[in-house]
């Protein structure tokens, strides 16, 4: 097996398989490897002046910041991101999608209203900070692993959630900020993971519960109960309260059946977090293999993080079914150029220290492995945070690129499984809502097999392709969606992991 990957024919660097020491002969390349180059890295194999592209997956990732010579190691010591022009042949690359005849199925829960579901949780949602710890308790009261006789009679519930956040007062009470915190819990009371839904406020909060309700067309009833600490008398009382609220829903939460429904039912969220140099080499391409069996499917999946596509967008546009749905795509790209111009920031201060670790260099880099991610199929539709998604096939969702605050709004918008891949480790997890974490190397499922459900390291070692292992995934996805718990899930993740996106100034 070579101790390196070409990717493309035009790149004029190759990514090393394994650690590579100084006089590794890369056969095929004519080239000699100078000095120590880690796993997951790029090898120089043509002299690159500087100010030159350095190319990778066919596209430009960079200039050069000094003279590399064949064989040297190319990371930020000689390679930085360059601004440049990107054609967008917007709708190019649109195809027509090759639906399959016979849809396959998982075993959902249907909800009276036709909903499906592939969780069934209680959930308990606050409007403001100030009343987390109440929410809190009202869901530790029946926590299985503390008292595991309060939901003995009831099998069929998952558990009972607190989904808590930092957010709800001093901000401006008709700013954006309030208008997507608000479009978030909606998004959330909302969601067929959700039998039932309690929202409990402070009581002089700006964001008004009553507020809540008019702006997201909310009823309250038997499964969407409101109530503040101040009108309740009290954190105890508000507690006390609470649990008493979920008994009384316990019992019709409980009724539900799973039943075989078709993957068209499926909404999955596409993350990628703790990138390394093979995550688009192997776990992401992989990922985006089984999107596009989902899309044949009927099934939608939504890609993210417009800060982890940054500079790879032209690659989207092409698969654009209209010239609306890229420009809806470009604006958020502009969107994002100012709103960290105004911050003090810039579009390329991505990757993070342990992506860089991992091998990736410049946003561009590690853009380009991101989108491989969303397969091929056609982009059918373009939605702003936590916006509900309404297409039915490969749908882009514009979110920061911070994988809680990302997969929120996903979650918010519809998506009932969330799949997440690494190559530095995860350990995240999303209520009410599954999630799943892929390896992109071997040698860490070896490491972080207690929090990985699945290792698409064996592309990076040549012991199966892409699509074997989309195939994999695929398949993983229908059983998760059936009832399969994930290894977050064991381990209890989820209610932490629940991070609106705060958008402005804390008054």
């Amino acid at each position: 097996m070579n101790p390196f990957i070409r990717i493309h024919p035009a790149d004029n660097v190759v990514i090393a398989r394994r650690q590579l020491l100084g006089g590794t002969v890369l056969e095929g390349e004519g080239v000699t490897v100078a000095g120590l180059v880690p796993p997951g890295h790029k090898v120089a194999t043509t002299a690159i002046a500087v100010g030159q592209p350095v190319r990778r997956y066919n596209q430009v990732i960079g200039v050069a910041t000094a003279p590399i010579a064949p064989g040297q190691h190319v990371h930020t010591h000689n390679l930085a991101f360059s601004a440049f022009e990107r054609a967008h042949e917007v709708g190019a690359g649109v195809t027509p999608t090759a639906f399959v005849d016979a849809p396959a199925t998982f075993d959902g829960i249907v909800r009276p209203d036709g909903r499906i579901a592939t969780r069934n949780y209680i959930g308990v949602l606050t409007s403001v900070n100030c009343s987390a710890t109440a929410a809190r308790a009202i869901a530790d009261h029946f926590r299985r692993d503390i008292r595991p006789e309060a939901l003995a009679d009831y099998p069929n519930v998952d558990g009972i959630v607190a989904l808590t956040h930092g957010m709800g007062c001093a901000t401006a009470s008709d700013g954006e900020e309030l208008q997507v915190l608000r479009r978030t819990l909606g998004g959330y009371a909302r969601h067929p993971n959700f039998a039932a839904v309690l929202v409990v406020g402070l009581g002089c909060e700006t964001n008004q519960i009553q507020g809540l309700i008019a702006q997201e067309g909310l009823s309250e009833g038997a499964n969407l109960a409101t109530f503040s600490i101040q009108d309740t008398g009290g954190t105890a009382k508000t507690v006390a309260h609470g649990v008493e609220l979920i008994k009384r829903m316990l019992p019709e939460a409980n009724r539900v059946r799973r039943q075989p429904v078709p993957a068209s039912h499926l909404t999955v969220g596409l993350q990628c977090g703790g990138s390394d140099g093979y995550s688009g080499i192997s776990a992401n391409p992989a990922l985006g293999a089984a999107v596009d069996r989902l899309v044949r499917h009927g099934g939608t999946a939504i890609l993210s993080e417009t800060p982890e596509i940054y500079g790879g967008e032209h690659l989207l546009t092409r698969r654009a079914v209209s010239p609306q749905i890229a420009d809806k795509l470009l604006a958020r790209i502009r969107w994002w150029e100012a709103y960290t111009a105004r911050n003090g920031m810039q579009m390329d201060n991505n990757p993070s220290a342990g992506n860089k670790a991992g091998g990736l260099t410049t946003i561009l880099e590690k853009s380009l492995g991101a989108i491989a991610k969303s397969g091929t199929t056609n982009l059918v539709d373009v939605v702003e945070f936590a916006q509900a998604v309404t297409a039915r096939g490969f749908v882009y969702m514009d979110t920061p690129g911070y994988d809680p605050v990302s997969a929120t709004g996903q979650v918010a918008g519809g998506a009932n499984l969330i799949c997440f891949t690494t190559g530095r480790g995860s350990a995240y997890g999303c209520a009410p809502s599954p999630s799943l974490k892929f390896s992109t190397n071997t040698a860490l499922w070896r490491k972080q097999e207690d929090d990985i459900d699945l290792d698409c390291g064996g592309i990076v070692d040549g012991l199966e392709t892409v699509d074997e292992a989309g195939e994999r995934i695929f398949r993983l996805m229908l059983a998760t969606a059936s009832g399969h718990s994930t290894k977050s899930e064991r381990h209890g993740y989820g209610q932490n992991e629940f991070v609106p996106w705060q958008l402005g100034a804390v008054m």
